[in-house]
């Protein structure tokens, strides 16, 4: 709109629930929700029989592994039909036998490749979800040649296991895979993101564009098998069973103490699926269960207790997503009628981390702080006196009015005002701008002492305090508009 400043979005959300996430009330009040993730790729990697370019060369045994241009490399195939084989059925045996429901990443053109396989999960009860067509890297991807694939990934899907997929993990995602997975529409769960230990509800891209509320459920890729075969990764099912019985530790103690969260564990058929590793899983899985108040859901649980729990509700108030005209009408008054403050905080980078009282305070405290000494200075007189004549004869701001209200400052005896009167008086013809002092932190009382404390300071003390005030004045209103 003519005449406002270009809000700056930035995309990516660096607040999530803030320092209060919601109590997610997991099932038997459960102090964890424990998930195990499966990922079915064997048959679906990189594969010149695959009508693919080169070979695999991610998350093997083969260390250094490099992509063969138009070769079939043997034994990266050989190391993938392992997981079909064997590590699968080694995997569903312990799961089975444990009773623990778990959920398949399912590569569709894998799942084709293995009946037997689906069959298997089935009978078990797995949930199987879909990651994606094939197990490739779409980074680089024309955005309609994902969409392209993620269709065709949805069709086999349901072809192949009889009923469409409820969630998704691409896992080796272009920048446009969340949004195309979205626009798709038929997920009840997205889970390409590592952002979180709980749900949550995405809606918006972050450049002012609303999205479809979908439910996003973070996986990992630190409590995961796949640091088997990387850098800086386990080396031996011990330490893969520390890390996650420190994790589960971790997150067990936050739950009791209020604060229940999700871990994701992932698994991979040709990685843990090894003799040599999978019994440090089977002792993880034996560790958690052998604790009281932990849920083990499959994920599309997850999303129908996130969903029934904690529904998607669209926010009363978003800064970042505010058009110019509407922030600066909103916010204009945050710091005493000086709207210029709300309309030099829009030329900074709004996003998410703004859309609390914090986030916002800080914008626009940097805008104030910024400005020049007689900027501040006319802030600093556009406040009103305590208990002065503005208040007497009715014309301070509806906040101000409240503000001073909450401390007694309306109802003050003869001898209180003038009290109050002789020290607006002193103040004003010392400092050159009236006594500003956040109210709502103080009593009657408070305030007067306070008043005759700092009417002794040096003009430049008084100058940085009264500044200081104004900008806790800011925040204590926009507390009561936006969440801490």
């Amino acid at each position: 709109m003519e005449g406002y400043a270009k809000v700056t979005r930035y995309c990516r959300n660096m607040r999530g629930y803030g320092p209060n996430p919601p109590d997610p009330q997991w099932p038997g009040g459960a102090r964890v929700a424990v998930q195990f993730v499966v990922n079915y790729e064997e048959g679906g990697e990189n594969c010149i029989l695959h009508g693919d370019e080169a070979s695999e060369a991610f998350l093997s045994e083969i260390v250094g592994a490099a992509a063969w241009p138009a070769m079939r490399h043997w034994n990266m195939e050989s190391i993938y039909e392992y997981g079909a084989r064997a590590g699968f059925w080694r995997l569903h045996r312990l799961f089975t036998q444990a009773q623990v429901p778990v959920t398949v990443f399912g590569v569709a053109s894998a799942l084709a490749r293995a009946p037997e396989q689906v069959a298997a999960m089935q009978e078990a009860g797995w949930e199987i979800a879909s990651h994606g067509l094939k197990w490739i890297d779409y980074r680089a991807h024309a955005q309609e040649d994902e969409r392209r694939d993620l269709d065709e990934a949805v069709r086999l899907h349901t072809e192949v296991v009889g009923e469409a997929p409820t969630g998704l993990y691409l896992g080796r995602t272009s920048v446009n895979s969340v949004k195309l997975a979205i626009e798709q529409g038929g997920f009840a769960w997205l889970s390409d993101t590592y952002d979180d230990d709980l749900p949550y509800w995405l809606d918006h891209d972050g450049q002012g564009n609303p999205m479809r509320p979908q439910l996003v459920i973070p996986y990992t890729l630190d409590a995961n098998d796949m640091r088997f075969a990387t850098a800086q990764g386990f080396n031996s099912g011990d330490q893969f069973f520390a890390y996650l019985k420190d994790a589960f530790d971790t997150l067990y103690e936050e739950g009791r103490a209020g604060r229940p969260a999700m871990m994701s564990v992932g698994l991979h058929c040709r990685l843990v699926g090894r003799p040599g590793r999978v019994a440090a899983l089977k002792r993880f899985v034996d560790y958690v269960k052998g604790h009281e108040k932990v849920w083990l859901p499959r994920r599309i649980d997850i999303a129908r207790h996130w969903m029934e729990h904690h529904p998607y509700r669209a926010p009363d108030l978003v800064p970042s997503r505010m058009d110019e005209a509407a922030f600066v009408e909103r916010f204009g008054g945050i710091f005493e009628h000086s709207p210029w403050i709300a309309e030099r905080a829009l030329r900074l980078e709004l996003g998410p981390a703004h859309d609390s009282a914090a986030g916002l305070h800080n914008a626009l405290s940097r805008a104030f702080r910024s400005a020049s000494g007689e900027e501040r200075l006319d802030v600093l007189k556009a406040h009103p006196d305590l208990a002065g004549k503005l208040e007497g004869a009715r014309r301070l701001t509806p906040e101000s009015t409240r503000e001073q209200a909450s401390a007694g400052l309306d109802a003050l005896t003869d001898e209180e005002r003038a009290r109050f009167t002789d020290l607006n008086t002193r103040y004003v013809q010392k400092f050159g701008f009236p006594f500003i002092i956040a109210v709502k932190d103080h009593t009657k009382d408070g305030i007067l002492k306070a008043f005759e404390t700092r009417i002794e300071n040096s003009r430049e003390e008084e100058f940085a305090t009264a500044c200081a005030e104004v900008e806790r004045i800011a925040y204590l209103r926009l507390k009561d508009m936006l969440p801490s």
